[in-house]
């Protein structure tokens, strides 16, 4: 974490177990000891850099055991690349085309989920996708009738090429997409043309790779991931990386910063939680972890009270009314949250005959709410995970018929799927392509 001053850079960071932590850069020639930060007592490091330009390359020497390791700020707002240095970043350097934007309402709203890396790669270019080459297409969008886009995760994540789940930097963006100011520029052109951006974050677990929070300051237990994580059997492990140690009221604020981050400083219109069942259990059906829940709660609480215009939206699955029950009420907070309704759409589009479809379903999944509040729910034929190969799924006229999805059969029964989500309670989304 940094702040700028008349002093110049402020450098902090939460190491409780370091023997001693240092800041290295470009403008102390990557010295252990020219620029020592001071213990404030209560597990955070921190000290002043003077003449410390933006653009600076830099890195916190957190001494272990006697020695020096370097370590990535886990606050870094810009990275050269996930396993390069942090960047001193001046977050005013990007000057806003639309300094007031109103969303759209949440009854009128049509999501298309869009994946920056994958979005628009010119014929013959390999390389993956920018902010700036989407922006490109944004006019398209507009005639297309999306007034609101739900990006994949563009925070750090290892190499260039991700769906952005197994991010490493919560608070950096990723800088093959074009960093935060890319970002900004993005989401400026899409306020000026009426359409709303929400942020996919990734809280209940990081990494697993090229994560320089993992054993920050040396602690650790049982080979799990030290301080920012959690360290047991039963809690330290997802099935796609660790889970951040929401006991730890540390790690719940850099959660909670982070949400606000991207709501604040990039203003975005809206974030939707990723997996938020593994926040608040330790897998699908598993043990309750009551501070997960607070996470939530607490999260929530914030988006609420600093920008109570803005959705938040969980995936959860389980089909929850507490998820989207008010905080003030003992709820999560949520203000709408993905609903099964896929599944049942896409069984009965995908079932080979009229005689496997079972429209009691069907009914029950248009007609379906939380809280008696048609908006607290998310309805999709198609997202991210829908169409993945990778997780043996496909788009929907492929899921009816993987020989011949441009045939009439498969394009009627997809486009009444799609019929069926558009005339539905809920908020709509389409995925991108």
């Amino acid at each position: 974490m940094l702040f700028r001053s008349a002093k110049g850079v402020t450098f902090r960071v939460w190491a409780p177990n370091a023997q001693a932590v240092s800041v290295v850069g470009t403008f102390n020639l990557w010295s252990n000891t020219a620029h020592q930060l001071s213990s404030e007592g209560n597990g955070y490091w921190s000290g002043d850099v003077a003449n410390c330009p933006f653009s600076a390359q830099y890195k916190f020497a957190v001494k272990i055991n006697g020695s020096y390791q370097l370590k990535q700020d886990p606050r870094s707002r810009q990275l050269v690349n996930s396993v390069g240095n942090s960047i001193v970043h001046d977050p005013a350097s990007y000057a806003w085309g639309t300094p007031t934007f109103n969303g759209p309402a949440w009854n009128e709203m049509v999501i298309y989920q869009l994946h920056i890396g994958s979005f628009f790669v010119p014929s013959g270019t390999t390389v993956p996708s920018t902010f700036s080459r989407a922006t490109q297409k944004l006019d398209d969008l507009v005639d297309l009738g999306v007034n609101a886009i739900e990006l994949l995760p563009v925070s750090e994540f290892p190499g260039d090429l991700s769906w952005g789940y197994n991010l490493s930097y919560p608070f950096s963006v990723e800088s093959a997409y074009g960093g935060p100011n890319g970002l900004k520029s993005f989401v400026d052109a899409c306020h000026a043309r009426g359409i709303a951006v929400l942020g996919d974050v990734v809280y209940n677990h990081w990494g697993p790779s090229d994560l320089s929070m993992w054993q920050f300051d040396g602690w650790s237990q049982n080979g799990n991931g030290g301080i920012y994580f959690f360290n047991d059997a039963l809690r330290a492990n997802t099935p796609w990386g660790p889970r951040p140690d929401s006991s730890r009221e540390e790690v719940r604020q850099y959660v909670r910063d982070n949400a606000l981050m991207w709501l604040d400083e990039f203003r975005l219109d809206g974030l939707r939680w990723d997996a938020t069942k593994f926040i608040r259990k330790t897998d699908s059906g598993g043990t309750d972890i009551p501070t997960g829940w607070t996470l939530l709660q607490a999260g929530n609480g914030d988006i609420d009270t600093r920008f109570p215009g803005k959705i938040s939206i969980a995936e959860d699955y389980d089909d929850n009314a507490w998820v989207t029950k008010p905080v003030s009420q003992g709820g999560a907070g949520f203000d709408s949250q993905w609903d099964s309704f896929v599944f049942t759409i896409r069984g009965v589009a995908t079932a080979s005959s009229d005689s496997g479809r079972d429209m009691n379903a069907v009914r029950d999944a248009v007609a379906k709410n939380y809280n008696g509040v048609a908006m607290q729910r998310g309805i999709f034929t198609e997202s991210h995970d829908e169409v993945a190969l990778d997780n043996g799924k496909l788009r929907l006229p492929s899921a009816i018929s993987a020989l011949a999805p441009a045939s009439v059969q498969a394009r009627k029964r997809s486009t009444l799927a799609a019929a069926v989500m558009f005339c539905s309670p809920g908020i709509p989304m389409i995925f991108m392509g």
